[in-house]
């Protein structure tokens, strides 16, 4: 096995055993001030505004690739490797906070059932009734298993530290500035475009993991043919309807749209069942990806 493989087999203990680092050591959420400082000093012209976040978009992930590929050479060491690597993805943290949504809908509790579902979806989710909260927590956990799982490992096997640092930081300027309203429709253009760009192979290859992996085969592969296009997003559509089709529910977020309209409505229950599908899709591109580095 080559040295980049051992650092990610030892990246991938250090997630499974201990997850992210504390939030000040963490190197999203350093990108993530940068982008909010950025963005408090945007221009106001929408020209200037689309050049400026062009500029952001493809600046911020060539130097924060930049820093880690330095680090990495001061840091040569499987172990040092493995430590700078880990914050690039989150299997530990994205299942357990599927877990939390799950034991909060289980015991009843409503609104802690929302609080928790918060660190999962951007929506609002204060009138989220238990059949949304479960369907909004299994649309995160089959759109994550890519942005937080697969992409950053394969960018890795493919490219390294900077790769891998290079793609969280594009997702997390898609993340905070990719939406289509007043402030980032204009600004977060470029960001959300070259998220897309990189998610393109790696969310049809997630959607074929769990097609795989799910307990109805041909469920998940009728839905994901019918349905992947469905949502706003180029990518996330295809992992969502994989998983809809594959654990027979509907999954819909209100006024945008709705995969696998005859399934049944989620229940807590299923949310345990995708946990399972995306852990198990988890492993397999995790065995992927050090395979490739042998």
């Amino acid at each position: 096995m080559t040295g980049r493989g051992r650092v990610l087999v030892l990246a991938l203990v250090i997630d499974a055993l201990l997850g992210e680092p504390p939030g000040w050591t963490h190197p999203v959420v350093w990108m993530g001030r940068v982008l909010t400082w950025l963005d408090a000093h945007a221009p106001a012209r929408v020209r200037s505004r689309v050049a400026y976040g062009a500029v952001v978009a493809l600046g911020v992930p060539f130097l924060w690739g930049w820093v880690a590929g330095a680090l990495g050479r001061r840091l040569p060491g499987v172990v040092g490797q493995a430590v700078v690597l880990t914050p690039t993805f989150a299997g530990r943290s994205l299942l357990l906070a599927g877990r939390l949504v799950e034991a909060d809908l289980e015991l009843g509790r409503i609104v802690e059932a929302r609080n928790a579902l918060r660190a999962l979806v951007s929506r609002p989710t204060a009138l989220l009734d238990e059949a949304q909260m479960s369907s909004a927590a299994i649309e995160s956990l089959a759109e994550n298993f890519v942005d937080s799982w697969l992409a950053p490992l394969a960018l890795y096997a493919l490219g390294g530290l900077p790769w891998a640092y290079a793609y969280r930081a594009a997702n997390t300027a898609d993340a905070m500035w990719g939406y289509h309203n007043q402030r980032y429709e204009y600004l977060g253009k470029t960001a959300a475009r070259l998220d897309d760009a990189l998610n393109l192979v790696p969310a049809r290859v997630g959607a074929l993991l769990l097609v795989m992996l799910a307990p109805d085969r041909n469920g998940a592969f009728k839905i994901w043919r019918a349905d992947a296009r469905r949502t706003q997003s180029p990518n996330a559509g295809h992992t969502m309807a994989a998983a809809a089709g594959g654990l027979g529910v509907r999954l819909e977020k209100p006024g945008e749209y709705v995969l696998n309209a005859s399934g049944a409505d989620p229940t807590p229950r299923d949310i345990q069942r995708a946990r399972r599908l995306v852990r198990r899709a988890m492993v397999a591109a995790a065995a992927l990806c050090v395979l490739a580095r042998r």
